[in-house]
């Protein structure tokens, strides 16, 4: 992890304050700047479900659009228009994930993907076949996998995380693996609760048995450096849109395993990497809009050197300011009575679940909107975890930040929040 202020950005312009600068310190007001909803005053902690929109992720989009545009190729200026967002978005993510542009695959939705993912792998499966899946992640990669180990006669192996401390611990994981494990799919960090498990650990179990390693990085990927190689993935899925971006999902798989699956598509459609994973033409405003996104996650702190580089230091910034943040949150609900904080792991992303002594979350969630203070309560489509937490369905209040919070921000959350539990 780099040093919060990073080394010394000579001569960048950076892309949130537009001016040069010279050096990586996060300015979290200079990023404020940049997002047109936060004009209107209200305090965002909501991030978890989708972050705010900066002014040059929806001017790519709308750029996209009245440029010249048609299918891809090199016949027209509008052709070349496509193909030349299509490559650009697929380095720009390689750069964020640390992977190489042909092995990143794009989509409507992380959740789209991952069945389409599920159902190509599970051709190969057959009864007496595992696949191991966690209670600590969201549905969306649980389900995918529970309904197509059910349709090839697999079985599911089901991993628990401690309730009391929110941990995943490799050896739970460890404990379901056999020789007939095929799959184990993972979150890299809880959206629920924010528990960041071990996933390089886990990659070396499962490598180990012979199977492969589907991880969930969207809740991820929003708030500290992904290096898909360093942690042994060999699917990586995250969604634009919690970091910044448009609506839409990406999946970086392992280039030699991509190779070897064969999903079902279209006769005419391509047949090769990562073309052949994607079904019908590409939403390329949508693709405009995510190279955007890392651009501006790059530009963050004005560091210097290639677009990996800048996004390594400007998102270790926003990892030591967001973590800052987060103390401060967790103080100011420990003095408060009647409070219950959930998100107790030793690693954990800066989002936190809070539960009320004799209130509902709900409508706790409806006192903090009236103020302008955005925070929902749910279960957040993790609801095999909200349920281990024996919280039901109902979930909890959820706190999440982006980089746009500020500690101003925080104060304002803890001093509605006193004022309705009193």
């Amino acid at each position: 992890m780099p040093p919060a202020a990073g080394a010394p950005g000579v001569g960048q312009t950076s892309l949130v304050t537009g001016q040069r600068d010279t050096a990586t310190a996060f300015d979290a007001e200079a990023v404020r700047a940049r997002f047109p909803a936060l004009a209107g005053g209200t305090a965002f902690f909501d991030g978890p479900g989708g972050s705010q929109t900066p002014t040059a992720v929806a001017d790519a989009v709308r750029d996209a659009m009245l440029r010249p545009l048609s299918n891809r190729g090199n016949a027209t200026a509008a052709a070349r228009n496509a193909e030349a967002i299509v490559v650009e978005c697929r380095a720009a993510l390689a750069d964020l994930l640390n992977a190489d542009p042909d092995e990143v695959i794009f989509g409507r939705s992380m959740t789209a993907l991952t069945f389409d993912l599920s159902r190509t792998l599970a051709a190969g499966w057959g009864p007496g076949d595992e696949v191991v899946v966690t209670r600590l992640d969201h549905d969306a990669n649980v389900r995918p996998w529970v309904i197509a180990a059910a349709a090839a006669g697999a079985t599911v192996r089901w991993v628990d995380f401690d309730p009391d401390t929110s941990e995943l611990p490799v050896a739970a994981v460890a404990a379901q693996l056999t020789d007939r494990t095929r799959l184990v799919a993972v979150t890299a960090a809880s959206n629920l609760i924010g528990t960041m498990p071990d996933v390089r650990g886990i990659a070396e179990l499962t490598r180990a048995a012979g199977a492969l390693l589907y991880v969930d990085g969207v809740h991820y990927t929003a708030h500290g450096v992904v290096d898909v190689r360093e942690l042994g993935a060999d699917f990586y899925a995250c969604s634009p849109y919690k970091f910044l971006g448009p609506h839409c999902g990406v999946v970086a798989g392992r280039a030699d395993v991509l190779a070897e699956l064969r999903p079902a598509k279209l006769l005419p459609s391509p047949d090769r990497v990562p073309e052949r994973f994607e079904l019908g033409t590409l939403p390329y405003e949508v693709m405009a809009g995510a190279t955007a996104a890392v651009d501006f996650l790059a530009g963050m702190t004005g560091a210097a050197g290639s677009r990996r580089e800048r996004l390594v230091a400007s998102l270790g910034a926003l990892e030591t300011h967001e973590d800052a943040l987060r103390q401060r949150i967790e103080s100011g609900l420990r003095a408060l009575a009647g409070v219950r904080i959930h998100s107790t792991a030793s690693r954990r992303t800066p989002t936190l679940l809070v539960t009320f002594e004799g209130r509902d979350a709900a409508e706790i969630s409806a006192v903090l909107a009236e103020h302008d203070v955005n925070a929902p309560a749910g279960s957040f489509y993790a609801y095999e975890a909200a349920r281990l937490l024996g919280l039901g369905d109902a979930g909890g209040l959820r706190i999440g930040l982006a980089p746009y919070n500020t500690a101003a921000d925080v104060d304002r959350l803890l001093r509605v929040l006193g004022d309705a539990l009193r």
